[in-house]
């Protein structure tokens, strides 16, 4: 089944300098349950396909459609931005309890409840009584992570959330986050640059090419779990996106 359809998608910005043509036109199913990674270089337009899939961009032309779940209800959608974007006047444990109480319609047991396992699916129980200016940039980010989840998301958009962190707590949350999918069992969009991290993310990876953005590549990634970044299959996945990186290059010059 199919989570989300993205139909001729175009994107254009109206600055003093002149319009700027962003986006498209780009076409996109993304099947349910599936952890897709839109890669490019800078300033392809990634940002903006997550944010009008999201609705915050209205687009010039094509649409974005959300199947609704079993229910008929249209799906829960969670976002991630780059930076955390906490509320640093409350804990951690407010932050993430926050989208439940601006429902306004669930009890404060089923909060806490809530809370409470997501916190500890994200590692993050101990801390709740914490401020974010009292977490390191990886903590903060989990944190931002499980406030999304919370709502129990069908649709997750991931906003490059682990540019800004070293390499190491990088590679920690990207499993952290794998673990997190399979467990949420949602269908996740997730933006980056980092060749490598879509390929130990993702199980297909959409690649777009210089503005104005548009698809130049799906890619399938075929491998197992848990994912070993030292592995011959992974090897080949970087070599041959590598590839495609450099071809655009060639192809701008």
């Amino acid at each position: 089944m199919t989570a989300l359809n993205v139909i001729g998608l175009v994107k254009t910005f109206r600055e003093k300098s002149g319009d700027v043509h962003a986006l498209g036109p780009v076409s996109l199913d993304v099947p349910q349950g599936s952890f897709l990674c839109v890669l490019g270089p800078t300033g392809c337009g990634k940002t903006t396909l997550l944010r009008t899939i999201a609705g915050l961009e209205i687009p010039d032309s094509g649409s974005v459609e959300l199947m609704p779940r079993a229910d008929g209800r249209l799906p829960v959608v969670g976002y991630v931005f780059q930076q955390g974007a906490l509320f640093p006047w409350m804990s951690i444990y407010a932050n993430v309890e926050f989208p439940l109480r601006a429902q306004g319609n669930i009890d404060r047991i089923t909060r806490r409840q809530k809370v409470g396992a997501i916190l500890d699916m994200v590692g993050l129980s101990d801390f709740s009584s914490s401020y974010p200016h009292q977490l390191s940039g990886g903590m903060q980010q989990r944190a931002a992570l499980a406030r999304s989840l919370v709502k129990q998301p069908d649709i997750l958009l991931l906003d490059e959330p682990f540019s800004s962190l070293d390499t190491r707590t990088s590679q920690d949350l990207q499993e952290n986050l794998r673990n997190t999918w399979k467990e949420a069992a949602a269908t996740v969009v997730f933006v980056t640059h980092s060749i490598e991290e879509a390929v130990y993310l993702a199980g297909e990876v959409v690649v777009l090419g210089h503005r104005p953005g548009r698809i130049v590549r799906r890619q399938a990634i075929n491998l197992p779990d848990p994912r070993s970044r030292l592995s011959p299959e992974f090897t080949e996945y970087l070599v041959s996106l590598r590839r495609t990186f450099e071809e655009l290059v060639e192809e701008r010059d």
